[in-house]
């Protein structure tokens, strides 16, 4: 079973066994930095376009921040109106609650199949295989969900779910859905999914899709999509249930002017998407089409318990893929060495926010601390500044391994009393000498050092200290 496979199943791997695998995987390096560099170059040309860049992202941070300040204000708006248009809204405390209204939902309606439009937050919850082992058929309709769907593997990216998957590998799945073999041209391939996709959007029963965003001065539903398969999943299935995060609010369509403006820049560079759908309750007396059932699961699953801390900023985030699109770490690992749903910067913050330290501690580690990813964020989430106060969770939590518990405490007795400090690196000198090569440097360091040594050298302690030095230099010189 691949890392992916076992990812997609709450079965991962220890982190270092993933990244091991993500930096020999050759394909997976090549398909990431060409993926970064592209739309992290559609961003920088976007944003030399809009000419005012910084002014866009206090615009829109200042709509974000505002709106969770006041989340339960604009939440119960939000409700009311979608409401008043003839939809139903739920709340969900917890992933098993999700599942247990959407399965309530499934079981009313006697479904027997579901398409869905993409969603982050049904990936956290795992619906598919919850539905599936329901026997409910679970067909994803976006192109790159579809693909991973059909390896049965989590996504790698936000917004690009399929970029660790070559042609060959999807022309591979493709063959074996479809029942032939099929040939590795772009145009077979697509046009295999589309006539899929189109029967499975004729034969639902219900459609279920995310929300990009929530319009609280109407109750709308906004999903932005670059292949309209959101459109049919909510047009064409009886029955649509929206699974939204509880953050994912605008006050007003004014703002969500300034969200959109900043969400597809930074996501790919395009000044729009193909797609933008806003949804007001299900289809209306008179209508040709549309669902006869509209029901929103607003989810927190987690969220509410950043309000009023440090964190709360975290819940500004917009989903754009713009620090992922940057990071480093991300550049060398990937995607699935993450283990969550949310991979990159964002995913290393988010995760152990959402489902505690516990399977997480080294998430808030993953990254170099550059301050890529806060300078690209569109909303300004200090999101390298979010990976300190994680660790800092860590240590004060015990969370980090008692031998480096002792270490540091060991340092910290050291470093107050300097005459300890100084014979204690003269003795460390002497002892690292016998493991240094020529020029001074350990190449291969004992127990912890090991980690260090793998990926650059260690120079040893010098002979003579800097404070030694410089009493020796200041009584020579008077």
């Amino acid at each position: 079973m691949s890392i992916e496979q076992q990812i997609s199943r709450k079965q991962r791997p220890p982190f270092h066994d993933r990244t091991k695998e993500a930096i020999e995987h050759p394909f997976l390096q090549k398909a990431v930095r060409y993926t970064q560099d592209r739309l992290r170059g559609g961003k920088k040309r976007a944003e030399a376009e809009i000419g005012n860049w910084e002014e866009w992202r206090l615009k829109a941070e200042a709509i974000r921040r505002h709106t969770v300040e006041h989340l339960d204000v604009y939440l119960d708006q939000f409700t009311t109106n979608v409401e008043n248009a003839g939809g139903t809204v739920h709340f969900a405390d917890t992933s098993q609650e999700v599942l247990d209204l959407v399965t309530q939902i499934v079981r009313k309606k006697e479904a027997r199949s579901i398409v869905k439009s993409k969603s982050m937050v049904s990936e956290e919850v795992d619906l598919n295989h919850v539905m599936e082992q329901q026997g409910v058929e679970v067909v994803e309709s976006d192109l790159g969900e579809y693909i991973v769907q059909l390896a049965d593997e989590a996504p790698s990216h936000i917004i690009v779910p399929a970029i660790h998957k070559n042609r060959q590998e999807i022309t591979r799945l493709f063959s074996k859905e479809a029942g032939k073999l099929l040939s590795e041209e772009t145009a077979e391939l697509t046009a295999f999914a589309r006539k899929r996709m189109r029967e499975k959007f004729l034969q639902a029963d219900i459609g279920i899709t995310g929300c990009n965003f929530g319009v609280a001065e109407s109750g709308s539903v906004v999903l932005v999509t670059n292949e309209g398969n959101a459109r049919m999943s909510t047009t064409l299935p009886d029955t649509h249930i929206v699974v939204m995060g509880m953050e994912r609010i605008a006050p007003r369509w004014r703002d969500l002017d300034v969200l959109l403006t900043m969400l597809t820049r930074s996501a790919t560079g395009q000044k729009i998407t193909s797609y933008v759908t806003a949804l007001t309750g299900p289809r209306r007396e008179g209508e040709a089409d549309g669902p006869k059932e509209m029901h929103v699961i607003v989810v927190d699953n987690g969220r509410s318990s950043m309000l009023g801390t440090g964190y709360q900023d975290v819940l500004h985030c917009i989903r754009c893929g713009a620090c992922i699109n940057v990071c480093p770490v991300y550049r060398q690992i990937g995607g699935h060495a993450y283990g969550g749903v949310y991979p990159g910067p964002i995913g290393a913050v988010l995760t152990p926010l959402l489902e505690g330290f516990e399977g997480w501690t080294e998430l808030p580690y993953a990254s170099s601390l550059c301050g890529a990813c806060t300078d690209a964020c569109p909303v300004r989430i200090p999101l390298h500044e979010r990976l300190l106060d994680l660790r800092a969770d860590e240590v004060e939590t015990k969370q980090t391994p008692w031998s480096e518990r002792l270490a540091f405490k060991g340092f910290g007795v050291l470093a107050e009393h300097p005459e300890w400090f100084e014979k204690a690196a003269v003795m460390g000198h002497w002892m690292g000498k016998p493991l240094a090569d020529q020029e001074g440097f350990l190449q291969k360091g004992p127990g912890p050092l090991k980690g260090w040594t793998d990926s650059r050298d260690l120079p040893i302690p010098a002979k003579t200290s800097f404070r030694k030095w410089w009493r020796k230099e200041g009584k020579q010189d008077g």
